[in-house]
């Protein structure tokens, strides 16, 4: 099995890493909240002795309505972005929408992310592997484990083997997902880390109508289980004020609880891993 290893920024991937935790907004929602939540990391980090990598949104494409906020954009959003990068010294990932953004968005960020609803354009995928950066693909709900291979392999026909899957659920009927466990080891089996996001995989997906609802405390249940059945990195969305978060309110997860549940996790993680 190959063995993907590469850094995004100083933090070490591969599947014989230490966890490491991409966490942040969901989107961005101004440079105040971006750098508040990215020194909160830094400190978090060091505490835990975890790496941290910076996570946010500049642009929410796929919101259940037009009357859902979506972000800066593309050049503001950017903008912060390398602010947070700059001033903090952690390491950035955002997602990638079109194949014209990647190039601008790799000369800021240290990791590309393709969303789950958008994990099998190609075009996306071959633009942002062809940057040499990172790129994290999130499983689409609508795919099975084993399909990522063709994933995989788009992305390393560019020469790119810095790839990450990530795990955010299945779904399961109507306005509900499902983990099932055993994808974290199916994906694994393809060479490339894989992450486990333990916010989305509690939403609703439009369970609300005009917006996905969530079971935002399930999400440290879920995260304990996902680094138990072999995950390499968790993914875990945060804010200062869930309630009042203008994206994914109801998932997002409160940053005062992140210590905590990196630190139990990084246990389990070294148990399994020995």
């Amino acid at each position: 099995m190959n063995n993907a290893r590469f850094n995004i920024g100083e933090v070490e991937v591969s599947l014989d890493s230490p966890l490491f935790v991409m966490a942040g907004p969901c989107v961005i929602e101004s440079k105040a909240h971006c750098l508040e939540i990215a020194s909160r990391l830094v400190e978090i980090g060091q505490r835990t002795g975890t790496g941290m990598i910076f996570k946010a949104s500049f642009d929410k494409a796929n919101r259940s309505s037009l009357q859902g906020f979506r972000g800066p954009g593309l050049e503001k959003g950017l903008e912060i972005l390398a602010a947070v990068r700059r001033q903090t010294a952690l390491a950035v990932m955002t997602d990638v929408h079109e194949p014209s953004q990647a190039d601008s968005v790799a000369d800021v960020v240290d990791c590309l992310q393709v969303p789950a609803f958008l994990c099998r354009q190609s075009d996306l995928l071959c633009a942002c592997a062809q940057t040499g950066k990172p790129v994290n693909v999130k499983k689409g709900q609508f795919l099975s484990p084993d399909e990522m291979r063709n994933v995989v392999d788009k992305i390393r026909a560019s020469d790119n083997e810095q790839i990450m899957l990530t795990e955010r659920g299945t779904f399961f009927g109507y306005n509900r997902l499902v983990n099932d466990m055993t994808a974290i080891d199916a994906m694994r089996q393809l060479g490339s880390p894989v992450v486990f996001d333990a916010t989305h995989s509690t939403q609703q997906p439009g369970g609300l109508g005009n917006a996905s609802g969530g079971r935002r405390e399930m999400a440290p249940i879920l995260a304990k289980a996902a680094v138990a059945a072999g995950a390499d990195g968790l993914f875990i969305e945060v804010h200062t004020e869930p309630e009042q978060a203008k994206s994914d309110a109801a998932c997002i997860m409160p940053l005062d609880w992140l210590e905590e549940l990196v630190t139990v996790c990084k246990e389990i993680f070294e148990v399994v891993r020995g």
